[in-house]
Formats: structure tokens, sequence, C-alpha cells
């Protein structure tokens, strides 16, 4: 077995970007002649589920969508940045000062990496249908599995970068990549994102999570992503199946609501959420990456990372840095009482610091070492976000009473008084005046540092919105980030130099880059 491993292994690295990456040249350079190809690999059962492994194991890469990918979300809006401009040639500051160049190798990196995940997604569709089941709902699961990360990347793909190659299939040579390497529209990119999700609603997966499931992809999640997605694109596609999209998502983001096994959210402490020790019995979590304490390759670093110098907080580790940068806007932005900024964020007094930095990733326990190999999972869908966006659904359809009842499920938990009270009090209606904007907030608060930030903005603003939001607020709260260099050209991420410059035609530059 451990010879087929190293072969599996070997194999993505030689198909590392079949694609995509617009690439071309280099995919003749990356196969080893040693290795077995992708399809003679699949020949039993357990091959099938290796390589399923395999696409769990890539939702982990912090150059992808791992618990270490903020700079390509979370840093990118209002919530946290850096205010270090040298490091690394001053390339992870160009997402939060918003002076991205294509060039910047960071988002390179990032690029491949998602579509690396999605050619181990699509190269399982294709070997499975090589192998002779002897159960045929364990083939089906492991379908749907595949699709679901599949759907799950190529969300990020088209929210990041607009159109962007569509492929659905294994490339197996240079003409096939050559084919696939041109943008799609973005409708098209959703209409398949909608396909695979949908796939795997009607699938043979599991309604939920069990105890020996975890990290699991389940109807439950299927559900609450393919709610989200139809509601991206209510808000971002234009109006002309807007009413009908957001349908959909009040279907199934209610659908995957209906499936909680617990009556409101106030039942499941916020804290409890994210504690190491109560992870495995926590009924918020809908799909995360598990992570194992104490592992040097499977442990997680975000508390760690997160930490602060002179502080215990997070972890054991000795940190000699400044943590997980907060901005001021944020620490403003909490209410007065609210149990989530005393869990969620600490002011560090060390004098290198003095400045608050993120304490909702803890684990200082003896088990995670000093090493900081700590136990926490990576949240990628959890309850209050879909009742969030519930809230979200119903506000947009006009049903503001549905509404405030999901977002004060969520106020209610953290301790402050419901939206009807809150309203009456003139700071908070004038901070916040409408309803749409008191589930943003709502929204920043819960989830902050969780990496949904950015993909709200894009979701509550037009581009000329967003960028009067972020014109209007104060420089002294970012830090040497210019707010000034925002611009239209924002909303989007610039295509990656190379992929360009192989195909100026076909990979086309996003405006204002």
């Amino acid at each position: 077995m451990i010879k087929r491993k190293y072969i599996f292994n070997t194999l993505f690295s030689a198909f590392g970007l079949v694609a995509l990456a617009g690439c071309s040249s280099d995919f003749l350079d990356q196969e080893n002649p040693n290795a077995v190809s992708a399809p003679t690999f699949y020949r039993t059962q357990d091959d099938v589920a290796l390589a399923v492994n395999g696409i769990y194991n890539s939702l982990r890469d912090g150059n992808g969508i791992g618990e270490n990918s903020g700079l390509f979300s979370e840093e990118r809006s209002d919530n946290t940045g850096r205010n270090d401009n040298q490091s690394n040639a001053g390339e992870p500051f160009q997402f939060n000062d918003f002076s991205l160049l294509p060039s910047n190798t960071y988002l390179k990196s990032h690029w491949l990496t998602l579509f690396q995940m999605v050619t181990r997604c699509n190269q399982v569709l294709a070997g499975i249908e090589r192998v002779t089941f002897t159960d045929a709902n364990l083939k089906e699961q492991y379908k749907a599995e595949a699709k679901f990360i599949r759907a799950l990347t190529y969300f990020h793909l088209v929210r990041k970068w607009g159109d962007v190659p569509l492929v659905t299939k294994e490339l197996l040579s240079t003409d096939e990549v050559t084919a696939a390497t041109f943008r799609e529209k973005q409708a098209v990119v959703y209409n398949q994102i909608v396909q695979d999700l949908k796939d795997a609603v009607a699938s043979t997966l599991p309604d939920k999570q069990t105890a020996n499931t975890k990290g699991k992809v389940t109807k439950n999640a299927a559900n609450a992503l393919l709610g989200q997605v139809y509601l991206t694109m209510a808000t971002t596609l234009g109006t002309a199946d807007r009413t009908a999209n957001l349908n959909e998502a009040k279907k199934y983001l209610t659908a995957s609501y209906n499936l909680r096994s617990f009556g409101e959210l106030k039942e499941v402490p916020y804290a409890d959420v994210f504690d190491v020790a109560k992870k495995s019995t926590n009924p918020e979590t809908i799909f995360q990456v598990v992570n194992k304490q104490g592992d040097i390759n499977f442990s997680s670093s975000i508390a760690r990372n997160n930490q602060a110098k002179g502080e215990t907080i997070n972890s054991l580790f000795a940190s000699s840095g400044s943590g997980g940068n907060v901005t001021p806007d944020l620490v403003q932005d909490y209410e007065e009482g609210d149990v989530r900024k005393d869990f969620s964020i600490k002011f560090a007094n060390d004098p290198i610091v003095k400045d608050y930095f993120i304490t909702k990733y803890r684990d200082a326990s003896s088990a995670a070492t000093t090493n900081g190999y700590g136990g926490n999972d990576w949240i990628l869908i959890r309850y209050a976000d879909v009742i969030l966006m519930l809230a979200e659904v119903h506000m947009q359809l006009g049903d503001e009473p549905t509404a405030i009842g999901f977002l004060d499920q969520v106020r209610e938990r953290a301790g402050l008084p419901k939206y009807a009270v809150s309203k009456a009090n003139a700071e908070y209606a004038a901070k916040y005046p409408t309803l749409k904007l008191a589930i943003l907030h709502e929204r920043r608060a819960e989830l902050a540092f969780e990496n949904h930030r950015w993909f709200d903005l894009l979701r509550f603003f037009t581009t000329d919105e967003l960028v009067a939001y972020f014109k209007s607020k104060k420089q002294e709260n970012f830090g040497i980030a210019k707010l000034s260099n925002f611009g239209k050209k924002d909303r989007y991420y610039p295509i990656p130099f190379d992929e360009t410059k192989l195909n100026p035609e076909k990979m086309y530059q996003n405006e204002g880059y």
C-alpha cells in the first residue's frame, strides 16, 4: 500500500496543473516517465478511496482555501491586513493595499492551487468509471464528494476572477489543454457549479455528519453551499433571474437549516464552536477540515500563527511577532456587550505589538506542544452562516419579519438586544440605517476571520457601491495600506501575468490591470 500511495502522490505531482495553468508548455515538462499515469492508476475501489482522500487533503492547502489562506480573502477585506510592505518583496501587502499586480507570485500560486484541486476532482470522476464497484451507492457517494469539492473550488475561482477556464474532464494531451485554455463566462461557470451541487444533493451522500464522519461531505453541506451559490447569483449576475435565484437560495438554505440537531442558535454557546475539546460534539459545524492535535503533518497552525508576542491565550508557542492582524475598523464595529469581541480579539501589550490580534482560534493545551501543533478544525460551513444567509434571502425577497427573526437568533446568542430594540438606539441606527446593513454588520461580527467578509462585500454591493463603501472609511483605521488605491478594478483579481502572456485573446486580462 505504501508503494501505491507513493505512485498516487507522484501522479498528482506529474499532472499538477494539468490545466490550466494556462499553461501550456509546463504541462509537457511535468510528467515523470517513471510514474503511473492517471488512466492506469484506477484499478480497485481502494484506489478510488485513496484518490478521494487526496481531494480532501487538498482542502488543507494554505495556497488554496485552507486555514492559512486568509491572504486571498480576509486580508482583501476591511477585517485584516498587514502593515509590513517589505517582506517577500512586498507582494503579500499588495492584497490589502489594493495594489495587486498580475505578476504577483502569491496570486499565481493561489490560481494554480485552485486549478490543481479541480484537476484532482476531474481525475477521480474519470477514473472511477474505470473501476468495478461491488457497492453502487459507494460509487455514487465518491462521485458526489468529488463534485461538491469541484463546485466549492470553482465558487472561489469565479468570485475572485470572474470569467475563468471551465474544465470538467480529465485532460490527457496538449491539444486538450490548449482547447480548454480560455475564459468561460461567469454564468456558464455558475451553471456548472449548480449542476455539481444538485447532483450532490440528489446523491447517496448521508444527510449530515456523524461522530465518525467528521470532515466528510454531506447533503447538508451541499444544500448550504448551493443556497449560497444561488444567493450570490441573485445579487451579482444581474436582475433577469434574481427572484428565481433568491427563491432557490431560500429552498436550499432552508433544507440545510432543517437538518440541524438543535432548536435555536443560542443553545450552542459561541465559544463552544471553536473549542478544540468540544469539536467532535459541536452541532453547529456543517463542513470542516479536520486537524489532528500534536501531529506535525496534520495539525492546525492557525492558533500559533495568530499569537502575538508576550501572549499565551492562543498557544504554548512563544511568538516573536505581532500575531493575526485586526483592523481598527473592525474593532470599532463590535457593539458594546458583544461576547464575540472578547472571544475573537485581544489587545497585546508587548512594546513591539501594542495592537489587537486574533484569538478566535485557540489551542493552548499541552497536547499541542510548544510547537503549536493545534487541534483546531478549519470550519468552512456552519449554521450561523446559514441562518444569516436566510435572513439575507428573506430581506431580499421583501419578508423583513422573517429576516429579522433569523437575525435575532444570532444577536441573542451574542448577548445583544434584538434588532427592534437596537434599531431604536440612535448610534446603532446611524451606523446601520437599513436591515441590509444590519445583516452585513452581523455577518462581520459573527464570521470574522473565517474568510467570508470579502465575499459578503461583493454580494451586498455593486461595484460602484463597493468603491463608495471603501472610500467612506477612515484611512487611520487601516494602517499604511492605502484606501485611496481602491477602485472598480479591485472587484476582481488580475489574471496571472503568465496566463495572459501565453494567450492574450482567450485569457484576456480583467479591466484595470
